[in-house]
């Protein structure tokens, strides 16, 4: 799959990244060859093969139990400033 300079460009822009011209032409390459890679997985047949969460053989995820959490005077004891209930926090938005 190929990726331009611009495109990379493009993405970079609505992150707010600054790239180098040559920056996004490194990008664009290296980005085209991972894409390339992962088209040439799709190509794998999987049939019969069942999904897994990791890498190693057996590896098994902890149950996924509900449990009680703080309460909002709990979470907002050692706040250093809170407003309505919640933690306030400096402005860094103009």
């Amino acid at each position: 799959m190929a990726i331009t300079k611009e495109g990379v460009q493009n993405v970079a822009d609505l992150a707010r990244l600054r790239l180098t011209g040559e920056d996004a032409e490194l990008y664009a390459g290296q980005l085209g060859r991972i894409l390339d890679y992962v088209e040439k997985l799709s190509e794998v047949d999987t049939t019969g093969i069942p999904p897994t969460t990791g890498g190693i053989e057996g590896s098994a995820l902890r149950a996924d139990i509900a449990h009680s959490s703080l309460t909002q005077e709990a979470a907002l004891a050692n706040a250093p400033d809170k407003q309505g209930g919640c933690f306030k926090v400096p402005k860094i938005i103009e």
